[in-house]
């Protein structure tokens, strides 16, 4: 019983998961961010490349 708890406590698998879980909350953030202040200028780029079309 006890090498199987030591087992479990070495396993590093779930570890891995939670770091890339981290980082994709991160980009989230990052992207949200970038979005609300920024979202106004892409919008009217957007909006003056369709008007020249």
């Amino acid at each position: 019983m006890i090498k199987k708890i030591r087992a479990f406590v070495r396993e590093e698998e779930g570890q891995g998961m939670a770091e890339y879980g981290l980082i994709l909350a991160g980009v989230a953030v990052v992207a949200v961010v970038a979005y609300n202040e920024l979202g106004d200028r892409i919008l009217a780029v957007v909006r003056n490349v369709v008007a020249s079309l």
